[in-house]
């Protein structure tokens, strides 16, 4: 009676009961990821596969249906792509290219080859996999949308959950660590750039189209280079009192976030580009003077929402599609994976110099690709770049190449014994804090749930 009365409050019982189901499997996955040693984040994205159609879904009396009605669905995108934004926000904030320095040629040469070799494997695998694909779920003619679109979702390394893997072996300080770290941001721009070159070349319907596109792409990063940055510089100064007393700097930051994501989207690019870049152009050391915590609180409010985004990729994992097919996929895609970075990460680094082990160790490190994989992921099937059964095999591999990283990283650098004073002291609350607060920039996103 009261939900037909009140069809909105009905809504918003609905989607109140679903982030609280959604919430609640989030924690439970953390918790057992972390007890298997692994990122917390592995075990929220489990989780939200989990209540989709390929785990709750098979139970008897439709409980994903119950749980998460498909009424609350759209109303849970929206929180989805907030906190994706939010997100990607401080992935831009803390990209950090001061490891750069000393290492330049080890880390671009590693960089550009785990971009090129896994791209160009991801390109030739989805051009023999393209016959397989449903071509009603592709909105491109021909094989030219989905064959760069896999390959550069091939290219993709988990920047944030590698950082949280190095300050949990003690490896941020070592050379190996800022190595990975400076090789996987580089290579992670060179990858996001690239996803945006394939958005705009496949989704215009002209020459005059593409090219008023990429000049408002242009003209879009300028814009943030030389108008917004300095104009943000003058805010957060430490003079500007009332900004930067609270909550003055996180109302600024998201706003701008939310407002860049907007202008991306507009520009016809995902939004998390727009908030990507923008989390990039802010003045990091007038941030850090005048409100330190703001980047933080941001960070907080993504990860709340974050559950809620594997949640909505989960809805459209379909294990249960995959058949003999689809199986043939999977191995296929993690095969090349693996491959691609190891071939490109420890092959470039090898012909570098760097030592056999060290060159191994980059490898692995950087096949993880987690968290990122996802969002890119998101980004194709959002854009009707790859069908469900080819995002269900790449979902499988984020997983899986996740995963494995921690457990072979193990072998080739077992735990130190002032590692166990490091691990020992996280479960000081106020400890861990103290660590966080001093560890790089590039790593101190990383929050235990990541």
């Amino acid at each position: 009676m009261l939900a037909a009365a009140h069809p909105a409050q009905a809504i918003t019982g609905q989607v109140l009961l679903a982030l609280a189901v959604i919430v609640t499997a989030a924690v439970l996955g953390a918790r057992l990821a972390a007890k298997a040693r692994q990122p917390a984040v592995v075990g929220e994205i489990v989780a939200g596969i989990a209540l989709g159609p390929s785990l709750l879904g098979l139970l008897p009396g439709q409980l994903t249906d119950h749980l998460i009605p498909e009424a609350t669905r759209p109303h849970l995108q929206v929180l989805a792509q907030l906190g994706l934004a939010l997100f990607m926000f401080g992935v831009g904030y803390h990209l950090d290219f001061s490891h750069l320095q000393g290492a330049g040629r080890l880390v671009t040469s590693v960089s550009l080859a785990s971009v090129a070799v896994p791209f160009g494997l991801g390109v030739g695998l989805a051009a023999v996999l393209f016959p397989w694909m449903n071509h009603t779920q592709i909105a491109t003619d021909g094989r030219l949308g989905p064959t760069l679109f896999l390959g550069a979702a091939m290219s993709i390394t988990a920047f944030p959950v590698l950082a949280r893997m190095l300050y949990d072996k003690g490896l941020h300080h070592d050379r190996i660590g800022a190595l990975a770290l400076a090789s996987a941001a580089l290579q992670d721009v060179l990858a996001w750039c690239l996803l945006a070159a394939i958005t705009v070349s496949v989704h215009t319907g002209s020459l005059w189209t593409l090219a008023r596109m990429l000049t408002a792409l242009t003209v879009f990063v300028l814009a943030l280079a030389y108008l917004v940055r300095p104009v943000l510089a003058r805010l957060l100064a430490p003079g500007r009192l009332w900004l930067t007393q609270p909550p003055g700097p996180v109302t600024l930051l998201i706003a701008g976030t939310l407002l860049c994501a907007w202008l991306s989207d507009s520009i016809g690019l995902h939004p998390v580009f727009g908030a990507f870049a923008f989390g990039a152009t802010v003045p990091r050391k007038q941030l850090a003077v005048t409100a330190p915590e703001a980047a933080r609180q941001i960070e907080q409010i993504s990860l709340v929402l974050l559950p809620v985004f594997f949640t909505v990729t989960g809805l459209s994992v379909r294990f249960d599609e995959l058949g003999s097919r689809g199986l043939v996929m999977v191995g296929a895609v993690l095969i090349a994976a693996c491959v691609g970075k190891f071939a490109g990460g420890a092959g470039a680094a090898r012909l570098a110099g760097a030592p056999a082990r060290q060159a191994l160790t980059l490898g692995v490190l950087l096949n993880a690709r987690g968290l990122t994989e996802l969002i890119i992921l998101d980004v194709g099937l959002n854009l009707r770049l790859i069908d469900t059964q080819t995002f269900t095999a790449m979902v499988l591999m984020a997983l899986v190449t996740t995963l494995m990283t921690g457990p072979l990283l193990d072998r080739l650098h077992p735990a130190r014994p002032r590692d166990a004073a490091h691990f020992a002291s996280r479960s000081n609350p106020e400890t861990a804090e103290a660590e966080t607060a001093t560890s790089p920039s590039g790593v101190g996103m990383s929050t235990p749930r990541e």
